[in-house]
């Protein structure tokens, strides 16, 4: 889990700076690649294969990626943002609220899922943000997200 402050801005991050930042192992690791992360926005990649392990029951015959699953994957960009900033690094983001979920195309094995956060607002050891999970030019999903920062000892914000 990170323990120390990582400065992202303006870096393209491999899944080893990801995994230094955020506490999701396989198989809930959403993020493959960050191109692009600033104090207001980060961009995120997930490359969705047959072998993601969800694909074997969702649905059989007729692969898709579980809509739970994209926002999570973007609740994972946005915590890649959010857990560097100062008084973050070392916490764990929890989901507080989801809202205006739209899921407009299906995300399918061999799409690139690129994964556009708005870091909106911080207050108070809370975070919300605005998702928009897009395959090529299409939109798949958007969302507003919120979450908490909590101490992983239990030790408060």
């Amino acid at each position: 889990m990170a323990n120390t402050e990582i400065d992202i801005r303006g870096k393209v991050l491999d899944v080893n700076i990801i995994q230094k930042i955020l506490p999701h192992r396989y198989p809930f690791l959403l993020v493959d690649k960050v191109l692009e992360a600033n104090e207001n926005k980060v961009i995120g990649i997930k490359n969705v294969t047959i072998n993601e392990p969800f694909f074997q029951g969702h649905f059989p015959g007729h692969p898709i990626m579980p809509g739970v699953l994209i926002l999570e994957a973007m609740a994972q960009v946005g915590g890649v943002g959010a857990l560097t900033l100062k008084e973050n690094v070392g916490k764990l983001a929890y989901f507080l609220t989801i809202n205006n979920a739209k899921f407009r195309k299906p995300v399918l094995p061999g799409d690139v899922l690129r994964i556009e956060i708005d870091l909106l607002k911080a207050k108070l050891g809370v975070m919300k943000i605005h998702g928009v999970a897009k395959v090529g030019d299409e939109v798949a999903a958007e969302a507003d997200l919120m979450f908490a920062f909590v101490d992983p000892e239990g030790k408060g914000k």
